[in-house]
């Protein structure tokens, strides 16, 4: 039997957890909306890459579905029971993505010269992230930024139709007021990615050049052994002193990545192209480190107002737990080749002079592309894989 002293305890305790219940009610759905909802504005664009449920259904309507499913999965998604015999010998799938992810993500990633505040700016680096979170592999397809595509959506108020690719971001920009549809610069370069190469993205990220100064000195710097020396000094005076670089082993501060990642008077944009791949690989290398990967997640939360991007906080933990599973085989950087672009020029009505473009067999760009989504483009360029 209780005692006089003991009930009051219980009775308090009993409150403490019915008032822990209503705040439970109250606040978790909230939290849960923040956790999923997007960070920044949306593209407004359909996806075309499967999402967990569409596998599921797919999966539900194949003959694999007869199996006695005796079979569980670990946290790798791989089968850790067997699967019983049938009387159908198609395969059944064995994983499951990781990191409860959907099977595929892709993203147009973004490094804007720009305002901080990105009413401005052009984007002078344009990937496209293929993620397969069930093989995993990422695949980073580098387009060029100074192609000559038609840009939808404000031809008809503006007169623009045509310009660089890089300037679809910028014409799309808010401080422009040229385009009001959904998603702001990167909405409007998505829009004329898919118009002109059959290129949907699912979601994207720019990041401008003060806020990746501050990421790279956040995670401490990266290291990177450079296999030659690399000459960013000024050839004339109307070029910035990106610096010089010694080959061997380096240590790099933000604004001695920033620097580097633009290195291009002295050589040409795929040597930058490759020098931004080495920095993104040691920056991958960083992020894995055990130094810095336990802070991720405070990480995101620093940066979020910082890199303009639709994904979720949910969606950006999803691609920083898949990291650590990619080896340096299933990181892939790939481009357009060199030998298949032609310098030319075009005129410009709004330049109102004629300016630098790449030229391409629309043909061979197209089936680049669709090797790139159907995720069996590789490159055999050097330095197209992390080492």
């Amino acid at each position: 039997m209780l005692s006089s002293k003991g009930k009051p305890l219980i009775i308090t305790g009993a409150v403490l957890l019915g008032v822990i219940a209503v705040l439970a009610l109250i606040f978790i759905p909230k939290f849960q909306q923040r956790w999923t909802e997007p960070l920044g504005p949306e593209l407004g664009l359909a996806t075309r890459t499967p999402t967990i449920a569409a596998v599921q259904v797919q999966a539900t309507n194949t003959p694999a579905e007869r199996v006695n499913r005796t079979e569980s999965l670990d946290q790798a998604g791989q089968i850790t029971q067997p699967v019983q015999a049938t009387e159908t010998d198609e395969p059944v799938p064995t994983k499951a993505p990781l990191c409860g992810g959907p099977p595929e993500m892709t993203i147009l990633a973004l490094g804007i010269d720009g305002s901080e505040d990105y009413l401005y700016g052009l984007s002078d680096v344009i990937r496209v992230v293929k993620v397969d979170f069930v093989t995993p592999r990422v695949t980073v397809l580098d387009m060029p930024r100074d192609l000559w595509v038609e840009i939808p959506g404000i031809g008809e108020e503006h007169g623009i139709t045509h310009g660089k690719l890089n300037q679809a971001y910028f014409y799309g920009t808010p401080g422009m007021g040229y385009y009001d549809g959904p998603g702001a610069g990167a909405g409007l370069l998505a829009r004329t990615l898919d118009l002109n190469f059959d290129l949907p993205v699912d979601h994207y990220g720019a990041v401008n050049m003060q806020t990746f100064v501050k990421l790279v000195d956040a995670v401490g710097g990266i290291d990177i052994y450079l296999p030659t020396d690399m000459d960013g000094t000024p050839v004339d005076d109307k070029t910035e002193d990106m610096g010089y670089f010694y080959a061997g082993q380096q240590h790099f501060t933000g604004d001695q990545a920033l620097r580097f990642s633009r290195i291009r008077k002295r050589y040409n944009v795929f040597t930058r192209a490759s020098n931004q791949n080495m920095v993104l690989c040691a920056l991958k290398d960083k992020v894995t480190s055990p130094a810095v990967i336990t802070k991720i997640p405070q990480m995101i939360s620093a940066f979020k107002d910082a890199i303009l991007t639709d994904l979720s906080p949910e969606q950006l933990l999803q691609l920083a737990c898949l990291v650590p599973s990619l080896g340096s085989e299933n990181l892939i950087f790939a481009g357009i080749p060199e030998e298949l672009l032609t310098p030319g020029r075009v005129y410009s009505p709004q330049q109102k002079a004629e300016t630098f473009i790449w030229e391409i067999d629309d043909e061979v760009i197209h089936e680049i592309i669709e090797e790139f989504k159907a995720g069996t483009l590789v490159s055999d360029s050097e330095g197209a894989t992390c080492p």
